[in-house]
C-alpha cells in the first residue's frame, strides 16, 4: 500500500503541478512497456483497447473482473502511475469501485456519464457528480491521493441529445471538478475554441484525446499547451494506428 499511496502523491501532483502531461493510452504489459520506454511519467489504460485486445468491444461489454486482469498486469509491470478507464463504473457502487482500482494497482480513473448498461442512458448532471463525490470520498477514507478524471460525453452526443452541447460541457465538468475530480475530459473535443471554452470554465486540468502522429483537430502538442490544455491521452488511436500500419507490410509479405 505504502508505494500505491506515493503514486497517487506522485499522480496528483503532477496534476497539479500546471505542466502538460501526455499519458499514452495502453491496453497490455507490452505496449505499457513501450510508452514507459518512451519515457512516459505516467499511463492510462483504455476500455476500448483492452475490449479489442481481449475479443470483447467497448460500452461496459467486458467482465469488469476480466478487465481489471488487465490492469492488475500493467499496474504490476511498470514503476509509473497508471490511470484506468472504468467507462461509468460497471454497475458498481462508488466505494466498491474505488476499493477494486486500488487493490489492481491503479490511481486514477475516467468515470464517465453515459451508463452502458442501462441502454446508454446519460446520467443526470449532478447524478453524475454525485457519483464522482462519493468515489473521492472512498479514495480519500482510504488515504490515496487518487486522480479522478470526470469524464463527460455531452460533446460527443451532441444536439441529437443535448441544445447546447458546448454549454451543457461547461456546466458538466464544472459539476465534477467542484465534486473532487482532479481533471476533467469533456470527449469530442475537435477544435480550438472548444478547447479554450473547457480550459477557461475550471481550474483543473482538461483531458483532450489526440492522436499519436497526426495530432488533434486544434494542433500538435505545442498548440494544445498554448490553448492551456493540461492533459492528453489517446483513447483507442495509437492501438488502431499500430494495426494500420502493420496491415499493409503484413499483407504485401503473404502475397510473396
Amino acid at each position: 500500500m505504502s508505494d500505491l499511496i506515493t503514486l497517487a502523491r506522485q499522480f496528483a501532483g503532477a496534476h497539479e503541478s500546471g505542466r502538460v502531461l501526455v499519458l499514452p493510452t495502453v491496453w497490455d504489459t507490452w505496449s505499457a512497456a513501450v510508452a514507459v520506454e518512451a519515457g512516459s511519467e505516467g499511463l492510462t489504460v483504455g476500455s476500448h483497447p483492452v475490449a479489442d485486445s481481449i475479443g470483447s468491444s467497448d460500452g461496459e461489454n467486458m467482465r469488469f473482473e476480466d478487465y481489471l486482469v488487465s490492469v492488475r498486469r500493467i499496474t504490476g509491470s511498470v514503476d509509473v502511475p497508471v490511470s484506468a478507464d472504468v467507462e461509468s463504473g460497471y454497475g458498481l457502487a462508488p466505494a466498491e469501485l474505488i476499493e477494486k482500482l486500488l487493490e489492481a494497482g491503479a490511481v486514477g480513473a475516467n468515470i464517465e456519464d453515459v451508463v452502458h448498461s442501462e441502454g446508454k442512458r446519460v446520467r443526470e448532471s449532478q447524478e453524475h457528480a454525485d457519483y464522482i463525490a462519493a468515489a473521492r470520498a472512498a479514495a480519500d477514507s482510504a488515504g490515496v491521493d487518487f486522480v479522478i478524471n470526470g469524464r463527460t460525453d455531452a460533446m460527443k452526443l451532441g444536439t441529437g441529445v443535448f441544445a447546447d452541447p458546448v454549454a451543457e460541457a461547461v456546466s458538466r465538468i464544472r459539476l465534477m471538478e467542484a465534486a473532487g475530480a482532479r481533471a476533467v475530459y469533456p470527449v469530442g473535443l475537435t477544435t480550438a475554441d472548444q478547447v479554450t471554452r473547457m480550459v477557461e470554465a475550471v481550474s483543473v486540468p482538461v483531458n483532450v484525446t489526440a492522436h499519436p502522429v497526426d495530432g488533434h483537430g486544434a494542433g500538435d502538442l505545442a498548440a494544445l499547451t498554448e490553448l492551456g490544455a493540461r492533459r492528453v491521452t489517446f483513447g483507442p488511436l495509437w492501438q488502431k494506428w499500430l494495426g494500420e500500419q502493420s496491415a499493409a507490410p503484413l499483407a504485401a509479405w503473404l502475397r510473396n
